[in-house]
């Protein structure tokens, strides 16, 4: 089948614009309830933080609550595990941060997957992550770092 050029910069188009045309199905509304925001550490911390200002922010514009509550220990298993156990419902939330990728490989018996049990739902915060070492170590850049801690392993 052959497609005009016309003809296919009309479907292109159409194509492009189509997320803007407003949805002609729709979800039920969410949420018809309060909603749980779990923190995995302890309150006042950063977490803590990000999980109320989050929270307050959906609260305004989905006019429910969104409640935090901290389940603090174990690197930010308690809370999760708290989570992977909840009603698969909506209404469970989970901040998740650095130390639940982490915690697989630091804890051997875990009673979850973090991967096949938790599903993400969205990325709301981005934190940098720094390298430091002693001014002792002979490395100027990660690779050199690396390098270094492959070459003489367990040694400062």
């Amino acid at each position: 089948m052959k497609i005009l050029r016309r003809n296919f910069l009309k479907l292109a188009g159409a194509l492009i614009a189509a997320p803007a045309l407003p949805r002609l199905a729709s979800a039920l509304d969410y949420p018809t309830r309060p909603t749980k925001i779990v923190a995995g550490f302890a309150a006042g911390g950063g977490v803590d933080i990000t999980a109320r200002l989050i929270g307050q922010w959906l609260a305004d514009h989905l006019k429910q609550p969104f409640v935090v509550e901290n389940r603090t220990g174990a690197g930010g298993n308690i809370g999760t595990e708290a989570v992977v156990n909840a009603a698969p419902d909506g209404y469970t939330l989970l901040l998740a941060t650095v130390p639940n990728a982490v915690n697989a490989s630091l804890y051997e018996k875990l009673s979850f997957n973090f991967v096949r049990d938790i599903a993400p739902v969205a990325g709301v915060i981005r934190v940098p992550m720094v390298v430091l070492v002693h001014p002792a170590v002979p490395a100027q850049t990660l690779a050199e770092f690396i390098a270094y801690a492959k070459a003489k392993p367990w040694k400062g």
